[in-house]
This record gives C-alpha cells, sequence and structure tokens, in this order.
C-alpha cells in the first residue's frame, strides 16, 4: 500500500503502438521494419467509457528486430541474472499462496470481467510455472505462451490500452527508537482505539501539525514506533509503505503498512506545480526532493496538505508486503487498482524503465517483464495506472524516482478448454 509524490500524466518520449483488435495471429512470419515500428501494442482506437477494464486478444507475435517483446533477462548467463528466473517462480508461489485464501474468494466473486475467475487464474500461474522452469529460452517460452495463452490487455488510461508506468521502492533510513536531540520526527503505530475514531477522521494537520511535532498532544500520543531526524523521511516511507531501519545501535529492522485514515492521497509534487514552484511537466522525485532540500522550511507548509496519513508496524526485517499480504519481489511485483484489476495474477509490462549503465548512469531501455499483480496504492487509480516494485535502498529508489512512461499492460490467461 503506497502512495506518490506526484501523480504525473506527462509523457516520456517512447514508441507508441497501434493493434487491431481483430487482426489475425501472425504466425513466425517475419515482420517488417515498418510493421515492427507501428504494430500491435495499443488497441487501435478508442473503446466506449463502459467497457470493462480488459480486452481479450491474442498474444503478440515478436518481430524479429524488436527483442524487447521478450523478457530475455531470465535466461542471461551473467551472474547478475542467474537468480532472475528463480525471482519469477518465487513470486508466482507467493501468489498461488494466496489465491488459496478466503480474501482471494472474496476478491474473484464480483471481478468486472466475468470470464477471468480464481480457478482460471490458479490453472494459468501453474501451468506458466512449469514452462518458465523448463523453457531454455524466451524465445522458447513466448512461443509456448503463443500457443496456450490469450491475452486481457488493459484498455488504459485512453481507452486504447495506453498505461502510464511509475515505480516504488523500499527506503532505508537511519532511525532511533527513543526520542532524542536529533531523533525528533516519528512513524506511528496503529493507535489501539483507531476503530473507535469518529469519521471523518483527523487530517493530517490535525494528527501531527504543521511541523510534525504535535502528535504527542493529541489521539497519536503513545503510539510513535520510530524516531527519524529529517521530517521528509517518515513522509516518505508513508508514501512508499515500507522501509527498511537501520537503528542507532547498528541493528537493522523493518517496518510495513498497518493502516490508514480515510482520507485520499493529496500529492505534494501537484500542490508544488499548482503554487508555481516546479513545473508538472518533467517532475520526478529527485526535482521534488531537489526543492525540499533546497526549502526546507516548506515541507511545513506542502507535508501538512496531505489529509492522507499511514500506520506502521515493526516486521522485524521481514520483507516489504503488498495488499494481497504476501512479501514483494523486485522487478517481478506491480501495483495497480485492485477494484479494476486481477489479484495475484500473472501480467506481462512493456515500457521504459532506468536501468544503471556501466559508466554508473541510469538509462532508460523499452523492456518487457512478466509481473504478478500483488499490490495497491492510494494514487494508483483506474486501468490506466500502474507501480512497479523495484526492490530496497539507494540504486533502487534512484531508478524509481525517473520512472515515467508510457505503456502496455497485459494479463496472462489460459486459453478456454473447449
Amino acid at each position: 500500500m503506497r502512495d506518490k509524490l506526484a501523480t504525473i500524466s506527462i509523457n516520456i518520449p517512447i514508441i507508441l503502438f497501434v493493434f487491431m483488435v481483430q487482426t489475425p495471429q501472425l504466425g513466425n512470419r517475419e515482420l517488417s521494419q515498418v510493421e515492427c515500428q507501428i504494430s500491435k501494442w495499443n488497441l487501435s482506437e478508442s473503446l466506449p467509457s463502459n467497457t470493462a477494464p480488459l480486452i481479450q486478444r491474442l498474444p503478440i507475435t515478436c518481430c524479429q528486430t524488436d527483442l524487447s517483446c521478450l523478457d530475455q533477462v531470465i535466461y542471461q548467463p551473467d551472474n547478475s541474472n542467474l537468480t532472475q528466473k528463480k525471482a519469477l517462480v518465487t513470486s508466482i508461489d507467493r501468489s498461488l499462496k494466496y489465491l488459496q485464501t478466503s480474501q482471494a474468494v472474496v476478491a474473484y466473486q464480483n471481478y468486472p470481467v466475468k470470464e477471468i475467475t480464481r480457478d482460471r487464474v490458479i490453472k494459468s500461474l501453474t501451468r506458466f510455472r512449469e514452462l518458465l522452469i523448463n523453457s531454455q529460452s524466451a524465445t522458447e517460452l513466448h512461443a509456448a505462451i503463443e500457443k496456450e495463452f490469450v491475452y486481457y490487455q488493459s484498455v488504459g488510461k485512453d481507452q486504447k490500452g495506453t498505461v502510464l508506468f511509475t515505480a516504488y521502492y523500499e527506503p532505508l533510513y537511519i532511525a532511533s527508537r527513543v526520542k532524542t536531540g536529533e531523533f525528533r520526527y516519528p512513524v506511528y503505530q496503529l493507535p489501539s482505539d483507531f476503530n473507535n475514531w469518529p469519521q471523518p477522521h483527523p487530517t493530517r494537520l490535525e494528527l501531527e501539525g504543521a511541523d510534525g511535532l504535535q502528535g504527542d498532544k493529541g489521539k497519536l500520543k503513545g503510539a510513535e514506533l520510530f524516531w527519524f531526524s529529517d521530517r521528509l523521511e517518515p513522509y516518505m516511507i508513508q508514501i512508499q509503505g515500507s522501509a527498511k531501519l537501520q537503528l542507532t545501535d547498528g541493528t537493522f529492522t523493518s517496518i510495513g503498512y498497518a493502516g490508514n485514515t480515510a482520507y485520499n492521497y493529496k500529492s505534494i509534487g501537484r500542490e508544488l506545480a499548482n503554487d508555481g514552484k516546479l513545473p508538472l511537466q518533467g517532475m520526478t522525485m529527485p526535482i521534488i526532493l531537489d526543492y525540499f532540500q533546497k526549502h526546507p522550511q516548506e515541507l511545513n507548509i506542502y507535508i501538512p496538505r496531505d489529509p492522507s496519513f499511514v500506520f506502521f508496524q515493526e516486521n522485524h526485517g521481514a520483507p516489504a508486503q503488498g495488499s494481497i499480504n504476501v512479501p514483494l519481489t523486485p522487478e517481478r511485483s506491480i501495483a495497480t487498482d485492485k477494484s479494476l484489476m486481477p489479484p495475484g495474477a500473472l501480467a506481462l509490462i512493456r515500457a521504459a524503465f532506468p536501468f544503471v549503465a556501466a559508466n554508473g548512469s541510469l538509462e532508460h531501455q523499452i523492456v518487457s517483464r512478466y509481473v504478478l499483480d500483488q499490490d495497491t496504492g492510494g494514487a494508483i487509480k483506474g486501468a490506466g495506472r500502474v507501480d512497479y516494485f523495484l526492490g530496497t535502498g539507494k540504486t533502487a529508489g534512484d531508478r524509481a524516482g525517473v520512472t515515467v512512461s508510457n505503456g502496455q499492460l497485459f494479463y496472462l490467461l489460459l486459453k478456454p478448454t473447449p
């Protein structure tokens, strides 16, 4: 469960493709370079606004010159990626475990796409897992998917399949178990009387004050969990939904989502843009963080404008968990709007994501990745939004901070049994 510093509606240069819904399967014929550039990824024309969030279509046949169609990293021989297949299998197993729970049964009872059932999702995951383990290349795996699966494509934010991708991560911060002169800004556990709080709930400003230091004067008194030296850090944890902590005594622990007040998240990035402090076009998390490093006093203006408030629990080093209560897998878990998208299901995402180059810089590459839908977030609303989990620590945070791109989202389901 997380939110976003900025709910951004900008376009990063990326090749957008068009696909005719009724186009016949292209088989193995080689497509021309022109077809590779303009074919297949997006829906060809806008669908009615009352269309279901997912539209069935055939798997995409890869162009020989468009290797980004394949999730090649699973099979790369270098040591840094030997664990990619294992990570994907682990993520699948976590979804299968969730799908056996009463929570999953309830989630699928009223799912808006009637042919996507919990039983079909389970069978699809189980079969994909077998193909993944036994296949020796991305091409072999893709060929098996073309034969046995169909895609359900998200209609996106424009009813043409365009999905806005951002990314999130698990920060690593230094914290203290006790309040000190340096460590003054707390995160809070869920108050014991929270279920009895009257609604509307108190706002963030009413709970912790404009400076973030007044929580012990009201409903948050005694609920302090850990303390931080920088006011922005506990707020960032509320946005990301979890954190790893290095404590002042040298030990490590972790915290994760435990609850939240009944308010929608308000983006402080958008608030900065509304006030003319930063342009909305091109806004990224590093730009927002840089602004507050230069103007720290303005944290007391903009953080209180977000009325929502998130509570945490200590997880003692356990990995970050998604909204379906399974651990998230770096680069194999996504967050979507769970009122529209099938929880725990297998998906294929394609968009431009940043990767660390040999010289240490971040370079965007258009890639495809098989992922599991295991989380949600306060700013992740509608069929046109996906948040991609990139892991823990600074590098993951650097990458997440500049991830803003348009792409496509597909769910993989076995073909119906005749």
